[in-house]
């Protein structure tokens, strides 16, 4: 919601429970159809592969739990939609998924007990996650009549829009980016030269709650991640040139015309605006008094300061009419005196200083009932007036505040009004803001990530084929995920690959028809070509006989791809004193691990 000087408000939409779904008739008839679930790291995407009654996904809900401390497992957890609002759980929000690989099991069995308690049957997940993570999800199928492995992001689906030329598939999520590159077309994934960028939408949103924390220190605790995720997700963009586009920010006329203002909620009441005319005055009343009992306290402590250094003076002076004159010469270096006279002048003084202040303390006393009439409406002034008292000794300045006045007809009270806009107080003003923190994605380094930004990766995957392969890839650069959505993207991958490939060189760069959904159609459209095939299903006949590592590989699965780790030769001395511990003799250090 947008209104005048670009302002806009937080949304801070809550997640409505999902209920219990029944499946449509088109599931069942003629026969079950598979359940697809697109298992996120950021949301997970469930709904039954039916094109015609079911185009779009049933369920959309965050992939987090949260579960009350002391809960027995499996119990007292809320998972996805049931959260409704994140930020006040954020401190028992758990997450599967570290760095998109699923690794705490107990967690994914309750986003996979939320789906399948609404849906049914389909697993879908990501091409580069590690075969382990394979592995554990197969033991939450074991009741399941199919399901698919490893259907790597949206290939099936972007194959059968280029079903021939090779092709290369830039994914940008949530917590991960990935370069994987396609050769002849939907024959052949080349495993071995997938590349993945640790570096996501999440530390994006991390990144900009830091960059407003640290500008706006007094709204510290209203600056959330939540809501940072929907700066990003409406108010960011992608800058084509980084470095010119902070040089535009500089310009005063730029800035008003972009700057977003993101308003915080706030109360336009202010402290007393409510209160009757009658309440009004009996504060101001309050006020005073309470200033005339501090006032009358200070000068009480004050005439008891000066009288007990009149009294000194007294003495020393008595000292020089008894004659003591090596006492009284010894009683004015203490005093920081050169001679009687000048001793005689601070008596006067000191004298003079109390009775004025008796004076004052006995006028306080017959005038403390008189009630002054503040005619002003303002109140600030009074109370910026009782804390200035701590820092002032001398209340002569004050004494007119408590002198009697004649009352004046009360005039009527009009409404407290700021001094300053309190509205505006309450805004995030977003310059540089809305292209630095998705600029991660293109240079890591400015959240001191040591890691490859996803233009560097693309030529990093591209120097690894001959020029003429790297021609083809170039044709059908792919560009799919959640990050796509920033406006500008697609402008600055086609600068960097302008910029890194030969001159007068051609390439073209395709943006998903829709990133967030695409990986679940992909899986949706496959499920439908191959139901009646033998490829790409493995049926729990197949589970218990051959395990939970086995992997058939077809056109849309994960490729195994063995990973050689080189075996750590022991020093010689080691090896030689394990084998006489043991002994035994043994040529081969390897042989002996």
């Amino acid at each position: 919601m947008a209104a005048a000087s670009n302002v806009y408000a937080f949304r801070d939409a809550r997640a409505v429970p999902d209920p219990v779904l029944e499946p449509p008739p088109a599931v069942r008839v003629p026969h079950p159809v598979p359940l697809v679930l697109d298992n996120g790291s950021f949301q997970a995407r469930v709904g039954w592969a039916c094109p015609g009654a079911e185009p779009e996904p049933r369920l959309l809900f965050r992939s987090v739990c949260a579960r009350s401390r002391g809960a027995a497992r499996g119990g007292g957890a809320q998972v996805g939609n049931d959260l409704g609002s994140l930020e006040p759980l954020r401190w028992l929000l758990r997450s599967p998924f570290d760095r998109n690989v699923p690794v705490n099991l107990e967690l994914q069995e309750l986003l996979l007990d939320y789906s399948f308690q609404r849906l049914d049957r389909l697993l879908f997940s990501f091409f580069t996650n590690f075969f382990h993570s394979f592995f554990l999800y197969l033991h939450f199928f074991t009741s399941c009549h199919l399901f698919m492995p490893y259907c790597w992001l949206i290939y099936f689906r972007y194959h059968k829009k280029i079903p021939v030329s090779p092709g290369l598939i830039d994914t940008l999520g949530y917590q991960c980016n990935h370069i994987l590159p396609v050769l002849k077309g939907n024959v052949e994934l080349d495993a071995k030269n997938c590349k993945r960028i640790n570096l996501g939408g999440s530390q994006a949103a991390a990144y900009l709650q830091r960059l407003l924390q640290l500008k706006y220190p007094g709204h510290l605790a209203a600056i959330t991640l939540s809501r940072m995720e929907e700066i990003l997700h409406e108010h960011s963009y992608i800058a084509e040139d980084y470095v010119e586009e902070l040089q535009k920010w500089r310009s005063p006329e730029y800035y008003e015309n972009n700057v977003h203002k993101m308003q915080l909620p706030f109360s336009s009441k202010l402290l007393g605006s409510t209160l009757t005319s009658e309440e009004k005055q009996e504060r101001r009343q309050q006020q005073l008094r309470r200033l005339q009992e501090l006032n009358a306290r200070r000068r009480e402590e004050k005439l008891q300061l000066d009288q007990e250094r009149l009294d000194r003076l007294l003495f020393v002076q008595e000292l020089l009419e008894d004659g003591q004159m090596d006492q009284f010469h010894k009683a004015l270096v203490e005093l920081n005196m050169d001679s009687p006279e000048e001793l005689q002048s601070y008596i006067q003084k000191l004298s003079l200083s109390v009775e004025q202040t008796k004076q004052k303390i006995l006028q306080a006393e017959v005038n403390i009932e008189v009630d002054v009439v503040d005619t002003k409406s303002e109140t600030p002034d009074l109370e910026q007036l009782e804390q200035s008292l701590e820092d002032v000794e001398n209340m002569n300045d004050f004494e007119p505040l408590f002198s009697e006045e004649t009352p004046e007809v009360e005039k009527p009270v009009t409404t407290v009004q700021p001094m300053f806009n309190l509205a505006e107080y309450h805004q995030l003003f977003l310059g540089t803001e809305r292209i630095r923190a998705p600029e991660i994605i293109f240079q890591p380094s400015l959240i001191g990530e040591e890691q490859a930004g996803i233009a560097e990766t693309i030529q990093y995957v591209l120097d690894r084929y001959p020029k003429e392969i790297q021609e083809a890839l170039v044709q059908n650069v792919f560009l799919t995920g959640g990050n796509v959505m920033y406006p500008g993207m697609k402008s600055r991958i086609e600068k960097e690959l302008l910029e890194m490939r030969p001159f007068q060189s051609s390439f073209q760069v395709q943006v998903a028809s829709n990133p967030v959904l695409d990986a679940w159609y992909g899986a949706r459209d496959w499920a439908l070509e191959h139901m009646n095939r033998e490829e790409g299903w493995i049926t729990r006949k197949d589970y218990e006989e051959k395990g939970g590592e086995y992997l058939k590989e077809h056109s849309a699965s994960n490729i195994y791809v063995p990973i050689r780790v080189p075996k750590q030769t022991p020093r010689t001395s080691e090896a030689q004193a394990s084998s006489k511990v043991a002994g035994v003799s043994v040529s081969n250090p390897c042989e002996q691990v």
